[in-house]
């Protein structure tokens, strides 16, 4: 199947290897690993980070499969999860920064392009993170507000 806004086909990549069972090697038990996301997460660090900082420095290559939950569920489990989804922010965030590079650059074909892309996502994005309960109801993307929206 074709990609939304390329002509391209899929990306190739590598795939992670089905496991069923926490391979032998995890030395830290699901208790540890959660008091540690949790550490993670004191410390200014997003859900993305705290796994990369779990498998790189802590040898844990999956979060869910040790302990039977994802990171942001472990987080919202303490109270101290995030109030919108990671990807729903880095969108916005994107489209905030691209905003502004078009406040200086008008002229600038490709990032309008880009704007136009990245606030489609934004709003495709929206509906599910709306229909799932994720965002407040009756919530629309408008580019006035949406920094308020992100720095809260």
């Amino acid at each position: 199947m074709a990609r939304m806004h390329t002509r391209k086909r899929g990306q190739s990549r590598s795939t992670k290897p089905l496991r069923k069972e926490v391979p032998a090697w995890v030395t830290l038990s699901s208790d540890e690993i959660e008091k540690k996301v949790v550490e993670l997460s004191k410390l200014d660090n997003s859900t993305s980070k705290i796994g990369i900082i779990m498998r790189d420095m802590y040898g844990v290559p999956d979060i869910s499969l040790s302990t039977g939950n994802k990171v942001s569920k472990i987080l919202g489990e303490n109270n101290i999860g995030p109030e919108l989804p990671e990807d729903f922010t880095n969108l916005v965030t994107k489209a905030l920064r691209l905003r502004k590079h078009l406040a200086v650059n008008h002229k600038d074909q490709h990032n309008k392009r880009a704007l136009n892309i990245t606030e489609a996502k934004v709003r495709r994005l929206g509906k599910y993170y709306l229909r799932s309960g994720a965002l407040p109801k009756g919530w629309k993307y408008d580019p006035k507000t949406a920094e308020r929206l992100i720095t809260q």
